[in-house]
């Protein structure tokens, strides 16, 4: 699993580095450089590979569509730890990026790959037809912005110190994790040109990961060290976050984010030995330490 993780991570970022390496080079560069790499462990990309599998996608093609993914999630990354928002100095290990430069730089340089995420897959190197790159950037324009990734900020920021539902926490945490997530899933059926059914049926599968990776990453900030994790743990309960630890309790949500991947795993049977590698990832999201 490691090893398929690993090779996946280090491709994502030859990509990327050739990316920004052909473009003009600016003042922003450097800080949207330190944003995105090494970029963590490229759960959102594996998964992208996994699902492709199932339909027999070139790799190159989702690495290419990971790459813009990526571009995503580190953008929503900086801008999470600004002064504004979660406040966060620690991030993979390392100081994150509003400490290492300014606030405004940061804001800057999260603009910049949110938007070099679309740059990524309008390219001519992204070899798919037309009609299906403008569903892509049009389905993750929705998982990025008020729909998905920002709205689900948003409504992270506002239930703090409130007493909130188990439905509207689920309903915040799809938003905020779940939509990225949604986008990698489907990702393949689209390529495939797929019914709507089928792509429905994978935004939810993608929903649904997206709300066990983040449950996973709740309880590492519950129990977590951050040395190991290399982000400060313990903020959510700090916060006053609505979450469903702070919700449900400790051992309820253990088993709440258990029945979660049992009804995955349901979901992907149907796929047979094609589901091996998706299902180790899963598990891998949701027994990791950090």
């Amino acid at each position: 699993m490691k090893n398929k993780l690993n090779k996946i991570a280090k491709d994502t970022n030859i990509f990327l580095n050739s990316f920004i390496k052909k473009q003009k080079k600016t003042e922003l560069v450097a800080p949207m450089q330190y944003g995105i790499f090494p970029g963590g462990k490229k759960i959102r990309s594996k998964i992208l590979v996994d699902l492709g599998q199932f339909f027999n996608i070139n790799y190159k093609t989702l690495i290419r569509i990971g790459a813009a993914v990526e571009c995503i999630h580190a953008y929503s990354l900086i801008h999470d730890d600004l002064p504004c928002m979660d406040n966060d100095t620690l991030r993979r290990g390392k100081v994150s990026t509003h400490i290492k430069y300014t606030e405004s730089t940061a804001v800057l340089a999260g603009n910049s790959l949110l938007t070099m995420a679309f740059e990524i897959l309008s390219d001519k190197s992204l070899r798919v037809h037309e009609k299906i790159k403008i569903e892509l950037i049009k389905r993750l324009s929705e998982c990025a912005g008020h729909t998905g990734i920002a709205g689900g900020q948003y409504l992270d920021l506002s239930f703090e110190n409130k007493k909130i539902t188990k439905k509207k926490i689920v309903e915040m945490q799809i938003k905020k994790t779940g939509r990225l997530f949604s986008f990698c899933c489907m990702v393949p059926v689209i390529i495939k040109k797929k019914n709507i059914k089928i792509v429905n049926n994978f935004n939810k599968i993608g929903s649904d990961i997206g709300l066990l990776f983040q449950i996973a990453d709740d309880l590492i900030d519950f129990i977590g060290e951050t040395q190991k994790v290399g982000k400060k743990t313990n903020k959510d309960q700090k916060r006053g976050k609505a979450t469903l630890i702070s919700l449900l309790g400790y051992k309820n949500t253990i088993k709440y984010v258990n029945q979660i991947k049992l009804n995955l795993f349901k979901k992907l049977k149907k796929y047979g030995l094609r589901s091996k590698n998706i299902n180790e990832t899963l598990d891998y999201v949701l027994y990791r330490s950090k």
